[in-house]
């Protein structure tokens, strides 16, 4: 490939996988940690579920300076809204707040962002914020460039009334193959677990993944994979 007819300027084309499930008391947060910058990698270990407050998480997608801006707005909102009541904001008015900004600067912001966590009042919830600032409830939510290999995977493995292990074992399952399939996902799978107890963060290593069709054993070297047996020739 000639880099020099590369053009940087052009729109980047970005990419990522975030998703958020709910269970039996709680809800599931998971996404890849690949930051592109057109054909580019730009972190290979981002983190890309952020905390908003002690019980409100977001996964980003989109473009990494949008979606950083929104969540830092949001985050100082909400400090301010538990100051003023004294106890912790609803799941439902952090995603409201997203969605305020997403809407009032639909014109200016590349983001879509999955809201999820857990409060006394209405237990484990999930919100999707997609481009243009829409609210969702939903019971599951997918977002980034991964999800157009998901929805199909989602509609046959998820159901109601999961347990724990259940739902973050789907979530990383899934990313995992959005991992597989999807050029612009890739590097480790962090998940965050929010319930009643608290909150819960697990990350599991790119090489300790599930493999999918044709993907080949993690290596230390391409020399390994040169120097490796060859299969036997088939005869016919």
């Amino acid at each position: 490939m000639d880099l020099s007819k590369i053009n940087l300027d052009a729109p980047h084309s970005m990419g990522t996988t975030i998703i958020g499930v709910t269970y039996n008391g709680g809800v599931v947060l998971g996404a890849d940690s690949r930051t592109s910058t057109g054909v580019y990698v730009a972190n290979r270990a981002s983190d890309k579920i952020t905390q908003l407050t002690d019980n409100v998480y977001v996964c980003r997608s989109g473009s990494a300076a949008d979606s950083q801006i929104v969540s830092d707005y949001v985050r100082y909102f909400l400090h301010q809204h538990t100051i003023q009541l004294g106890q912790p904001a609803t799941v439902k008015v952090a995603a409201n707040l997203i969605r305020l900004l997403a809407y009032n600067n639909k014109n200016m912001l590349q983001t879509g962002m999955i809201v999820g966590g857990w409060d006394k009042y209405e237990g484990g919830k999930i919100y999707g914020v997609p481009l243009g600032g829409t609210i969702i409830e939903q019971p599951f939510s997918i977002g980034g460039s991964g999800s157009s290999y998901l929805y199909g995977f989602f509609d046959q493995a998820w159901k109601e009334g999961m347990t724990k292990d259940e739902a973050e074992q789907l979530v990383v399952k899934a990313v995992s193959l959005a991992i597989a399939r999807d050029g612009a996902s890739g590097g480790v799978v962090r998940t965050v677990i929010i319930n009643s107890e608290g909150v819960t963060r697990n990350f599991y290593p790119g090489d300790k993944l599930p493999l999918w069709h044709e993907e080949l054993e993690p290596h230390n070297s391409l020399l390994d994979i040169l120097n490796s047996t060859s299969p036997e020739p088939m005869n016919i």
